[in-house]
């Protein structure tokens, strides 16, 4: 950030994302593609550069290579300034053994921090989509002294247990405690009916981060954890603050997308985020030239609507040709729809078919998917749950290549 603090970005990109299986089977979970051209790696990143946070480890660790593959040749920044954004694997600096959890992560990456010397550290999550504008958070953190500041996202309370809770201070910005998922919660003080739940986006000051790390690494009994761990020991230490992430307004958002933020952890949160893209008044709108979010183009023809084929309250990638009738979904590039074939409400990742007369409902189709001519998916539940995952909510899925039956 020029003329202020020096920040170092670390986006912690090493879960294994056993929740959104099957589309994690083969690849890390911010890798996942979302929105039909982007990888979900690719919010986080576009929302530090764009803040001028142009210096950004990704640490990653399970399944990397095509987030590793995608990073490296994606995210190129200017060299001659001193800018990278940089994949970082798990190097087992400290010893024989892997991440033992986020805060572990961080403590066995610590040489990229005192190679940088940097006067501040954003460690952010990866696979989150949302827009933000991290400069009014480092702002709010430099002006309050703070060690710690914590983004903080509005939920209703009876949400509580599926977040880590911050409860704030009576002067609304100290946390006060922290409380992973807890069942029960009092609300906030302007909002009872509300709760923070942490975003997991943290702004630290350098050494407080540091002192912290080294802390918790003599901690037999801890998760080694960043919001588990090193949170609730700088709340106890009293330097931790909320930030309220609705008071983050990024250049060119609507007033129905501001402070959009979902956690697409699971396939029901997955496909959900993806309706939100394709409704007629979008919840999050992904064409916000002002606040762009970034990612490899690819190098494929525009989509093409022949036969007679039509597509609907849709994104369509490039590359697709359309003989069929698409409606309410998501497609990436390469899909092919044949003549006749019908598909409402789904996701397609690249390279996807769907055969002539096919019917796909309510589905998200990894890449290189085959649906043969005729087949049906989303049409007979009980056949469905057989034969592939279906989510808590009915949304089925298939893997990487998975054969339709």
């Amino acid at each position: 950030m020029r003329g202020g603090p020096s920040v170092l970005g670390i986006v912690l990109a090493g879960g294994e994302g056993k929740r959104l299986m099957p589309l994690t089977a083969d690849r890390a979970k911010p890798a996942v593609t979302f929105g039909g051209t982007y990888r979900l790696v690719d919010f986080v990143l576009s929302n530090l550069v764009n803040a001028q946070v142009l210096r950004i480890c990704v640490l990653t660790q399970y399944k990397s290579h095509s987030l590793d593959r995608h990073v490296t040749t994606t995210w190129r920044m200017s060299s001659l300034l001193g800018n990278y954004v940089t994949p970082v694997p798990a190097q087992q600096r400290l010893g024989p053994r892997w991440y033992l959890g986020s805060a572990d992560a961080i403590l066995q990456s610590l040489n990229l921090v005192h190679d940088e010397q940097p006067d501040l550290i954003a460690v952010f999550g990866a696979d989150h989509v949302y827009r933000m504008d991290p400069r009014q958070m480092i702002e709010r953190h430099v002006e309050s002294g703070a060690g710690v500041t914590v983004a903080g996202i509005r939920v209703p309370r009876a949400e509580a247990s599926q977040f880590g809770i911050i409860s704030p201070a009576g002067d609304g910005t100290r946390v006060a405690r922290f409380l992973e998922k807890p069942k029960e919660v009092e609300g906030l003080p302007d909002d009872p009916h509300r709760v923070f739940a942490s975003m997991g986006n943290y702004v630290f000051t350098t050494k407080v981060l540091v002192d912290a790390l080294h802390q918790d690494s003599e901690d037999d009994d801890s998760a080694h954890d960043m919001g588990g761990s090193i949170l609730p020991m700088l709340t106890e230490r009293g330097v931790a603050q909320v930030y309220d992430f609705q008071d983050n307004h990024v250049p060119g958002e609507s007033a129905s997308d501001h402070g959009y933020w979902r956690d697409v952890g699971t396939l029901d949160a997955y496909y959900d985020a993806h309706m939100d893209l394709v409704s007629e008044r979008p919840a999050f709108h992904l064409d916000n030239r002002k606040w762009p979010i970034y990612t490899h183009p690819g190098q494929l023809p525009p989509a093409r609507f022949v036969a007679g084929g039509i597509a609907g309250e849709s994104i369509v990638g490039p590359g697709c040709v359309i003989r069929g009738q698409v409606t309410g979904s998501v497609l990436s590039p390469g899909v092919t729809v044949a003549e006749g074939a019908v598909v409402q409400g789904s996701v397609l990742h690249d390279n996807v078919r769907i055969g002539r007369g096919a019917v796909v409902r309510g589905a998200i189709l990894d890449k290189n998917v085959d649906v043969p001519p005729g087949a049906t998916i989303g049409v007979n539940p009980d056949r469905d749950a057989e034969l592939y995952t279906v989510s808590g909510n009915g949304v089925i899925a298939l893997g990487k290549g998975q054969r339709v039956e």
